[in-house]
């Protein structure tokens, strides 16, 4: 039985995760036996656990104002604590699996393909396109560029003039494990939609908005992916 190192273990995607049934042994190690800010502390884990994969799902996200604030905050763990993963990954010969996401891309055009350039839309995206670096020096990886969210939606308002390829966790879920011996970088996420749209399907109470009122006109609005890739992956 091959096993598998899944970092951020108490997060929103890992409680959904742990209730598929798989053929792996999975560890979820505690930040304080595996603390992604300090390398040593990453590579005294592995060497003990020995994992054949591991999933990196482990970063600093909502609210996406906290890194705007506190840079150090998002630099700590989203870029240094990415890179000390692949450094101790790359010592010990392990695959890498790296949860990145969809605002990587400049969101003008719509339907980004893995090949097409990044720009990324904020600062989280910047954090999380710097964890992007350090893997895609590291071979043996996967990044999969994620747009997904809770279900139901749970904000009260959503945009009626963004469009995205949003899932929910429990549609990656269900798919992850048959990703994990691909390499590169994989789109991930569901059918292109409004945030509006796809929100009113699951939560009837949530308003339409536009985003141009609440971030203005230059926040990018086609943010959609080719999924072109992940379609033909998970339907083998």
């Amino acid at each position: 039985m091959k096993k598998i190192l899944f970092t951020g273990g108490s997060g929103r995607f890992a409680k959904v995760f742990k209730l598929v049934k798989n053929k792996y042994q999975i560890e979820y190690p505690s930040k304080k036996k595996f603390n992604i800010e300090s390398f040593n502390s990453v590579l005294r884990y592995l060497k003990k656990s020995k994992p054949d994969y591991l999933i990196h799902c482990a970063a600093l996200s909502r609210p996406m104002k906290i890194h705007e604030k506190n840079i150090s905050k998002s630099i700590l763990i989203n870029i240094i604590g990415t890179s000390n993963i692949v450094r101790a990954c790359s010592q010990k010969k392990i695959k890498l699996i790296y949860f990145s996401t969809n605002y990587v891309y400049p969101g003008i055009k719509g339907n980004y393909s893995e090949h097409d350039p990044v720009l990324p839309i904020n600062n989280y995206a910047i954090s999380k396109l710097g964890g992007e670096c350090a893997v895609q020096m590291y071979k043996n990886s996967l990044i999969l560029r994620i747009s997904m969210t809770e279900k139901p939606f749970i904000h009260k308002e959503a945009f009626n003039d963004v469009e995205m390829n949003f899932m929910y966790h429990e549609d990656l879920a269900k798919n992850l494990l048959k990703l994990i011996n691909h390499k590169g970088i994989i789109n991930v996420g569901g059918s292109k939609n409004t945030v509006y749209n796809f929100a009113k399907k699951d939560n009837r109470n949530v308003k339409p908005v536009a985003s141009k009122k609440i971030i203005g006109k230059q926040f990018p609005r086609k943010q959609t992916m080719n999924l072109k890739k992940y379609h033909k992956i998970i339907k083998k």
